[in-house]
């Protein structure tokens, strides 16, 4: 893997600099990369999608170990960068490289990573781009199940909203979405000098593997649920909901101690999917995020 002498090396032979504007901040601790890889569990044959590749640090590491990547890059001198220097390395035939936005307007994936992908099983590892983590991950979750692995760098708060309770503040649609539909685990944190440029804030490594036992078979009808009932956190679900027939809501399994009165934040992760699946909504074409 690169060290910072050859990541620094890299860009001033291009004469190149970090974007701050896109989040450029390179994770250089060769430990935490390896860590992050682990405990993504993707093995040779593996296909892998990274988003950020920077300059292609985790991309060397990854097709070292036999995976096929895909990797997305925004910046264009970074993603030159990797078109010329990836194929020429072992396992460069492996390596496809996307030089577009990660994301397809807010809610939806690229369509040429999804053309890449073309149905089939995948993991992300990625040490993402902090504008582009909850969008993506909101959208990967809610409607790309083929995912079935995110092992990613995230900043701290996102990742204390995907793992937060509830009656806390950080408890929201992400936690509930992730919560339902995977397995979370916290993998490390990563402080400012993990990186560089160092960024103001500390990061932590999250891992969200599909559970084979999910809360919900409808996560879009989740999703949906979700931002209606966290729009405006402090208001009563009676208020936010005012065309529901409560007491019938009361007699559907696991909405029997659900009432008008009550917050969002208040309920259970159970609880909110069982009232998803009461509660009749209009179809709606986009993930939740908060």
């Amino acid at each position: 893997m690169q060290t910072l002498a050859q990541i620094k090396a890299l860009l001033d032979e291009r004469g190149l600099r970090p974007k701050r504007s896109l989040g450029q901040n390179f994770l250089i601790d060769h430990n935490l990369i390896r860590k992050l890889v682990d405990a993504s569990g993707v093995r040779s044959g593996d296909l892998v999608l990274e988003v950020g590749p920077g300059t292609g640090t985790m991309s060397e590491e990854l097709l070292a170990r036999g995976c096929e990547l895909i990797a997305c890059e925004l910046d264009d001198q970074l993603a030159d960068l990797n078109r010329n220097r990836l194929p020429t390395l072992p396992g460069g035939d492996r390596f496809t490289l996307i030089h577009a936005d990660c994301l397809s307007g807010k809610h939806d994936v690229n369509p040429d990573i999804l053309r890449l992908i073309n149905d089939r099983p995948f993991a992300l590892v990625a040490n993402l781009p902090y504008g582009a983590a909850t969008p993506l991950m909101s959208t990967l979750l809610v409607k790309h199940p083929s995912c079935h692995t995110l092992a990613v760098t995230i900043q701290r708060e996102v990742a204390d909203r995907i793992t937060a309770q509830p009656n806390s503040k950080d408890f929201g649609p992400l936690a509930v979405i992730a919560q339902a539909l995977c397995q979370v685990t916290k993998i490390a944190t990563c402080p400012p000098e993990c990186f560089w440029p160092r960024p103001e804030v500390t990061s932590s490594m999250i891992l969200l593997k599909r559970s084979p036992t999910p809360l919900t078979t409808d996560a879009q009808r989740l999703s949906n649920a979700c931002r209606d009932i966290f729009a405006q956190r402090r208001k009563q679900l009676g208020s936010l909901l005012k065309t529901i027939d409560w007491p019938a809501i009361a007699k559907q399994p696991g909405c029997e101690a659900i009432t008008p009165t009550m917050r969002a934040e208040q309920l259970t992760i159970p609880q909110i999917v069982a009232l998803a699946a009461a509660i009749p909504l209009a179809p709606r074409g986009s993930s939740e995020s908060d």
